[in-house]
């Protein structure tokens, strides 16, 4: 049976459940969840994690077991993270995003709308799953797929529709499939006109 420590203020809707109990056997069923969670409709938390405060979910969203996640994850609709995973403070992730097993993301990531993170080498082996390290700041834009092990460096951007497939620098830009490296953040510009309605 599991054990629920949902510290309060929260906003839980009657329709999610927190709690689930997982199909695979762990050791531990606490589920921890900070104060000012927001978990919206039909979003399913598993037992047997600890996320932090101000856990803000969408509709659909899936939080497996075993995961260890800090403050402020916002996690937006039909968003999955799969079973132990380390996630850090202030991370977002919006709609259609897949993490898989074993993936660690640092502080100040942003996941745009259909990432997909891949674990596995050589699938359905149990013993070579491994997703990769996003570092801190990194942003990975919409509809990219990140193959299993690699690291994505510090506040690196990694464009839409890439294939990461090997390691990504420290404040690179990457593109393409697979992706290349193309410039750095530092040399991103945005037009005085962009700026003026910010």
């Amino acid at each position: 049976m599991s054990q629920l420590q949902i510290a309060t203020p929260n906003r839980i809707d009657p329709q999610a459940v927190v709690g689930e109990i997982p199909g695979r056997e762990i050791s531990d069923l606490t589920l921890t969840i900070g104060p000012h969670a927001i978990v919206r409709s039909f979003s399913v938390i598993y037992a047997g994690s600890s996320i932090g405060a101000h856990l803000e979910t969408g509709h659909g969203v899936v939080i497996r077991e075993q995961n260890r996640i800090g403050d402020q994850l916002s996690i937006w609709n039909n968003s999955t993270i799969d079973y132990g995973c380390v996630i850090g403070n202030r991370v977002r992730m919006h709609s259609g995003v897949f993490v898989a097993q074993f993936t660690v993301i640092e502080d100040d990531v942003f996941l745009a709308p259909g990432v997909m993170i891949a674990n596995d080498r050589h699938p359905i082996c149990a013993d070579c799953m491994k997703g990769p390290t996003i570092k801190r700041g990194a942003r990975v834009g919409i509809n990219v797929t990140l193959l299993p092990e690699v690291v994505i460096g510090e506040d690196a951007l990694v464009g839409a529709g890439a294939v990461v497939t090997k390691d990504v620098p420290p404040r690179a830009v990457v593109v393409g499939n697979p992706a290349r490296v193309i410039s750095t953040v530092d040399r991103l510009t945005h037009s005085a006109s962009y700026l003026a309605k910010a």
